[in-house]
């Protein structure tokens, strides 16, 4: 099974990256073949320029990541998503991942009833999150944007099967034991 892992975090001493490194770890250990898409690494750019948005109705790109991207997500059979969750929702460099690489023709096409994902290759999807506030309030008092938008809407809506979010929450406030805990857990 081919994996990709779409990695969103600026700064190389966070949680979110030992959750990076932890992953590639036991994909490795099982011999899962993977892609990284690191986006502050690659210098991606979650804007749409004018000459971007020129060619956007048919579904075609000026940008030479999201060409790279969508042909790993073409290739892909499993998507992991890590990132923090800033203002109770993904932060903007994820949002511009969709917008910018989730085109028409190529991630869905448009039917009687809405949008028809075509990345219907990803049978597995999970996302690895992070969080201040702890997850219980994300979910009652926020709106529950991840589950409610990014998963049950926008990856749905483009074919993605099988998905799963696993939130630290309270991650200023959490022990060591507790990050060790949530990263043991991530295998399963």
């Amino acid at each position: 099974m081919k994996t990709v892992i779409v990695y969103a975090h600026p700064y190389e001493n966070s949680f979110n990256h030992a959750i990076l490194e932890q992953v590639k770890n036991q994909l490795t250990s099982r011999n899962i073949d993977f892609d990284l898409i690191d986006l502050y690494n690659d210098n991606f750019n979650p804007a749409y320029t004018v000459k971007e948005l020129a060619v956007f109705k048919e579904g075609k790109t000026t940008d030479d990541l999201v060409k790279k991207y969508q042909k790993i997500l073409k290739n892909a059979e499993e998507i992991i998503f890590i990132f923090p969750i800033w203002w109770n929702d993904v932060p903007a460099i994820i949002k511009g991942f969709i917008d910018k690489n989730m085109k028409k023709k190529f991630a869905y096409n448009v039917g009687k009833t809405g949008v028809i994902g075509n990345l219907t290759n990803i049978k597995k999807a999970t996302i690895l999150t992070t969080s201040t506030s702890p997850t219980w309030y994300l979910r009652v008092f926020c709106g529950d944007a991840i589950k409610s938008v990014f998963i049950n809407a926008t990856l749905k809506q483009l074919g993605f099967k099988n998905i799963k979010w696993k939130n630290m929450g309270n991650i200023d406030k959490s022990t060591m034991k507790q990050r060790e805990k949530y990263l043991k857990n991530l295998e399963s």
